[in-house]
């Protein structure tokens, strides 16, 4: 299983020439790095000189020169079960072997406690809880006792027992919980400052060959763990990941899995450290007669990934697998020593003892360097703070840290502090007339202070974006595509779909045409719209929405949040003008609790008890059931008996991961939005549905989308309507980038307006257009093209504005029947579920519309 190339030693000629352009500091490439790899003797000395080279320059960037580093923690194997079977383990077991050793399934609570107070006692700062990948799912053992416990799955526990190290020991958890989802990430990113999972390889052969080390291990096949470490970085989660050489991979697999760790680290910025970890065979694992992978491949492995993840990488080799060998990883580029316990056995390695922290030190110090201590999450993210740590982690972690390096306190003791919400999380702050000064002062820059960072790597995003992104032409029958159109829209295959959806000239104003009659067929010729306000209660968020001009930094000019009394005001005012329903998002704020969601709605409520609420996109309902530890059914529940009545199908943008990922670096993935609003509607909150098209996306993306609403809609029957939003870029990050086009065509709106109306037929008889976005004579056309909705009259609109839309942030009642009467189509007006509006609440909106006496602004100035 040692670790060869597909062919023979590199030629001397190939040797000499990726040394020279290493030496030189040019960009290696996949080739070379494999050529680097192999490399012994004089080459080996040589290149291990340039990685040590460029690790010293990162550390002198970094402020810390001829500094190493490493963690004082403990580690915690809260669970040796695992559903995997990887050849080389040892960590993981089955219960028979527990039970005959006395041991749980799991650690209980109080044996992972009495492990962190020990560490803590000596100065312990981390607390590493390492576990086997999903055991519920293999053994029956495992799912027993976390019911008995009351856990709903291994991660439920992880995340409680996190919350007592904290409150308790004030060690700071890292995680090893394996594979996980973005979910996930989100439900564990509030209870640890990071979180780790070795890539290993990336050769798929290693996984999919049965023999190979990882045959037969589901949560080892390379695709799902690159897939882990970036749902990490849409996460800010800073993330510890690696390679373990010498398990039967080529140097060019080895390469080509360094190469894919640089990929993610580039795209995301959150990969904190890489680990280089050389294979050591184990008795009673099925590679005990494996050879060990050789101290030179570990050194030339160190060197060349030095070369290729360059001077700003954390690099580490685990101390107590090197025997005597310290000064060549840190002659070939380590700047850290990882986790070391004067505690806990390496569990992984229980047959390698930890080096003692004063022996680590004179080792570092024979080689010129400086052994510092670090805490569990890195010094760069320390100092990064938000969106890398939440809040509720921030007094544990700076309790901990130097201030100026990031690196432990020296003197710091941990103690145990609350895990606790933020104090005062409505009290109103910076911008709050917004909604009306954006349409009379603007916004004070096109772009907000950490544009730079907060989105991640804009070259990296570029290189993801260019194949397959830009706009294709698509051959197709559209005459015949018509045909069935206008006969019977629910027979249209995908290939006309397709072809119909690049409609353009006389083509396009026939399939209007039909999308117009089959409008007139399905829900008649009256225009509906709504007497609603919005109310934006937040802009602070650090998602990262790369489309999105309305978010902001707390720090940022036009940041602001409003206080409760604020938001039941607006509510209150949208009542006495005749509004029939709030609809209420928000940014996801940090300091914002899970159960902020349903104070707003209450709070609403309890004001104005006659009022629909329509609130909380799907990305802020996993937010609040992340915050919670409650599930989405459960959070959805308790919303709706604080007052949700229905929620807005936002944040789907385009549901497909090719474009999200693109668009947005931390919102939820496509299957999760499609998750939350299915539970949504089957708890009887009914939505809306939405579509952000004209960006980064094609027709064929559009397709799949409306394919997928109307699959859910045949399912649940729970869309009151679809919106088409055409992207507005004026100030979107992602078209100030220069990556995503100008907004959609006309012929795009045309188009996406008809299609909709017949693909979503007869499952969602309600289509809707922006006149925010379009303007009045854009929705006029579109209700020309198959649409039969206005929306609402907003009264207060951030969103677009701020993204640059030119079209304001009210209509009154005229002038939305204006706006119908211009398309030929008499008004009227409607509910949020499309039913009759009360004669009172129509009085209310005749006499104040138009002027809106009372209602802005809401602050005095």
């Amino acid at each position: 299983m040692t670790s060869t190339g597909t062919g023979s030693r590199p030629t001397d000629n190939a040797m000499r020439r990726a040394l020279k352009r290493a030496g030189d500091g040019v960009a290696l490439d996949v080739t070379e790095a494999a050529v680097l790899l192999r490399a012994r003797g004089a080459d080996l000395d040589r290149l291990a000189s340039y990685a040590a080279r460029v690790r010293d320059a990162g550390l002198a960037a970094a402020g810390r020169p001829g500094v190493i580093t490493y963690s004082k923690s403990v580690f915690v194997p809260l669970t040796r079960l695992c559903r995997d079977t990887c050849h080389y383990c040892t960590f993981a077991t089955v219960p028979g072997k527990l039970r005959r050793a006395g041991h749980g399934m799991f650690l209980s609570v109080d044996e992972v406690l009495d492990i962190a107070r020990k560490g803590a006692a000596l100065g312990c700062k981390e607390a590493l809880i390492t576990l086997g990948d999903k055991p519920e799912d293999r053994w029956p053992e495992a799912r027993e006792w976390l019911d008995a416990h009351g856990y709903d799955d291994t991660l439920a526990y992880v995340r409680a027992v996190s919350v007592r190290i904290l409150e308790e020991t004030g060690l700071l958890p890292h995680l090893n919980p394996g594979v996980v989802s973005w979910t996930d990430f989100q439900r564990l990113k509030p209870v640890a400052p990071s979180m780790g999972m070795m890539l290993e390889t990336t050769a798929e052969r290693l996984w999919s060959r049965p023999g190979g080390p990882h045959y037969g291990s589901p949560d080892k096949e390379p695709a799902v763990r690159l897939r882990v470490l970036e749902d990490a970085g849409r996460s800010s989660v800073p993330f510890t990941s690696g390679l373990l050489i010498g398990i039967g991979e080529t140097y060019e697999e080895r390469a080509e899995s360094l190469f894919a760790l640089r990929r993610v680290s580039r795209a995301y910025h959150g990969i904190q450290e890489l680990i280089i970890q050389n294979f050591r065979a184990k008795p009673d694992t099925a590679m005990r007669a494996a050879p060990d992978a050789e101290l030179d491949d570990l050194v030339a492995t160190v060197a060349v990934a030095r070369l290729v993840l360059g001077p700003s990488a954390c690099l580490q080799a685990p101390p107590n697998l090197v025997d005597d060998a310290h000064a060549r990883l840190i002659g070939a580029g380590i700047d850290d020593w990882g986790g070391v316990s004067p505690v806990t056995i390496d569990h992984v390695n229980p047959e390698r003892p930890w080096p003692q922290i004063e022996e680590l030190a004179e080792r570092s110090a024979e080689a010129g360097f400086e052994l510092r201590e670090r805490l569990c999450v890195y010094p760069e993210f320390v100092r990064r703070g938000e969106p890398w740590l939440d809040p509720r982690l921030l007094p544990h972690v700076t309790a901990l840290a130097d201030p100026e390096t990031g690196l432990a306190r020296p003197d710091a003791v941990p103690r145990g502090l609350p895990w606790q919400e933020p104090d005062e999380a409505f009290t109103a702050s910076g911008r709050t007339d917004l909604h009306r000064t954006v349409d009379t002062d603007g916004r004070t820059g096109d772009r907000r202070g950490d544009f730079d960072a907060v989105y991640g790597d804009w070259d990296a995003l570029r290189e993801a974006a260019a194949p397959g992104l830009a706009p294709q032409r698509v051959d197709g029958d559209v005459r015949e595509a018509l045909r069935v159109a206008a006969d019977d829209p629910t027979r249209l295959t995908d290939a006309q779909a397709l072809a119909l959806l690049h409609a353009d000239g006389p083509a396009l104003d026939a399939l209007c045409a039909i999308a117009d009659d089959v409008r007139r067929a399905a829900v008649g010729d009256d225009v509906t719209y709504i007497v609603t306000r919005n109310i934006n209660f937040t802009n602070v968020c650090y998602t990262g929405c790369r489309f999105c001009a309305f978010a902001q930094r707390r720090t940022d000019a036009d940041a602001y949040t409003l206080s409760l009394e604020q938001v039941a005001d607006r509510a209150a005012q949208a009542w006495d003008v005749g509004a029939v329903e709030v609809c209420m998002q928000g940014g996801i704020h940090p300091d914002l609790p899970g159960t902020a969601y349903f104070d707003i709605a209450r709070a609403v409520k309890e004001r104005v008890p006659g009022i629909h609420v329509h609130a909380f996109s799907p990305m802020e309902i996993v937010n609040g059931a992340s915050r919670t530890g409650l599930s989405v059914r459960d959070w959805l529940t308790a919303a709706k008996e604080a007052g949700l009545d229905s929620i807005p199908g936002t944040a789907a943008e385009i549901l497909d991961d090719e474009v999200r990922w693109v668009l947005t670096k931390g919102k939820l993935p496509a299957a999760t939005w499609i998750d939350v609003v299915r539970t949504a509607h089957e708890l009887g909150i009914r939505s809306s549905s939405t579509m952000m098209y004209g960006h980064v996306d094609q027709p064929r993306h559009w397709l799949g989308h409306l394919r997928t609403l109307a699959r859910l809609q045949q399912e649940t029957g729970g869309f009151t309507e679809f919106v088409t939003l055409p992207f507005v870029h004026t100030n979107a990050p992602v078209y100030l980038a220069g990556i995503a086009r100008p907004g959609p065509t006309v012929r795009d709106n045309r188009a996406v307006t008809a299609m909709a109306r017949l693909l979503l037929h007869p499952h969602i008889t309600n289509i809707q257009t922006s006149w925010v976005k379009l303007g009045a004579e854009g929705a006029a056309r579109m209700l020309r093209s198959g649409a039969n909705d206005l929306g609402g009259t907003l009264m207060e609109e951030t969103i677009s504005r701020m993204a640059g839309s030119a079209w304001g942030s009210y209509k009154s009642v005229r002038d939305l029947v204006a706006i119908a009467e211009a398309a030929g189509r008499p008004a009227r007006p409607r509910t949020t579920l499309y039913g009759e509006v009360p004669e009172e609440r129509r009085a209310a909106a005749e006499a104040s519309d138009g002027h809106l006496p009372r209602l802005l602004p809401v602050l005095t100035d």
